[in-house]
């Protein structure tokens, strides 16, 4: 009497391969179902998940803290001696992502979301001018003990850090400005319209947000649409409050809040500015220079190929200027 046939020839390991096989296809199939239903339903959730992954690859933790009126929401990593970096108008502290793996590999970096901006608290009816940002950093700084670090502000930031350490000398060992509002400079196209009431941060579309975009960068980084629309969808969700501070940003006593305390920086100072800035003109870079009077030691640093946002353009160059700086002082 005959065996009856073998239904399957294949050999064991053949069919154990086959059934791995399948078991990965099913899965990746499964990811590409969840991640193609994320982007088009719940985008923002993608948008989280690459902040967290490029924070987890620069070394970085988020944390928060109660300092003064604020609950502040930061990333710290790294060691070594302490850099501080605060972002600009309209930013978060995301926009230091992509320099960051280059400076926790040297430095302690603390990256705060400034006070109303990003997840940090926000205040209703208070005031997020210039002067009074510069006294929250107080509590963050002291909060803390972030004395004696490395400051650096960009934008926006820039003139918060150098108020800041306008008033507070001693707690900070080195300043770095960074495109800096605050300054005098030749009048642009950005600051005529600025100073007409118009502003270009604010939109209601995927248009508009390309626009603003472009005032920004030399390249206009590819954003796929679905996560524009986040963009948008958070800036009208935070108008009101863009709109007063903007407002408050146009006064004379902060678009020059800066150049008027320069005499008053008594510590290294780094000026550090995209040649083709559309929003500050390099041109300030001579005024901060020149005001400069009680600095011991200038650096400044102009680099090609960027806009307004070198620490995300040229965030290569930008580590190995900030560097130096340090090592110099």
């Amino acid at each position: 009497m005959s065996s009856p046939a073998n239904s399957n020839p294949r050999p064991l390991w053949q069919r154990l391969l086959i059934r791995r096989l399948k078991f990965i296809g099913i899965v990746v199939t499964l990811l590409v179902v969840l991640l193609g239903g994320s982007y088009l339903f719940a985008p923002q959730w993608l948008l989280k998940a690459n902040a967290m992954r490029e924070a987890m690859n620069a070394g970085l933790e988020k944390h928060s803290v109660q300092a003064g009126d604020t609950q502040w929401v930061y990333y710290e990593g790294g060691q070594g001696p302490t850099i501080v970096l605060l972002h600009g108008f309209a930013a978060n502290k995301d926009v230091w992502l992509k320099v960051a793996p280059m400076l926790t590999a040297h430095f302690r970096v603390v990256i705060p979301d400034l006070p109303g901006w990003g997840e940090s608290s926000r205040n209703p009816g208070a005031s997020y001018n210039i002067d009074n940002q510069a006294e929250r950093l107080n509590d963050f700084v002291q909060t803390l003990h972030l004395q004696h670090s490395l400051l650096v502000g960009h934008s926006m930031g820039g003139a918060i850090a150098g108020v800041y350490a306008a008033a507070h000398p001693q707690d900070v060992a080195e300043l770095a400005l960074v495109d800096s509002f605050g300054l005098k400079f030749k009048e642009n196209a950005f600051a005529k319209e600025a100073m007409a009431g118009h502003d270009p941060f604010v939109y209601d579309d995927r248009a508009g947000f390309e626009r603003a975009t472009a005032l920004a960068f030399e390249q206009v980084p590819h954003i796929p649409g679905r996560f524009i629309d986040v963009f948008v969808q958070n800036n009208i969700k935070n108008r009101a409050f863009i709109e007063k501070t903007f407002n408050e940003l146009r006064e004379p006593a902060q678009t020059t809040s800066l150049q008027d305390r320069l005499d008053k920086l008594t510590m290294p100072t780094l000026g550090m500015w995209c040649h083709d800035d559309k929003i500050i003109d390099v041109s300030a870079l001579d005024n901060l220079r020149n005001g400069l009077t009680h600095a011991p030691a200038i650096s400044t640093s102009i680099i090609n190929g960027c806009n307004h946002m070198p620490q995300m353009e040229k965030p290569k160059e930008f580590a190995q200027i900030l560097t130096s700086f340090v090592l110099a002082h």
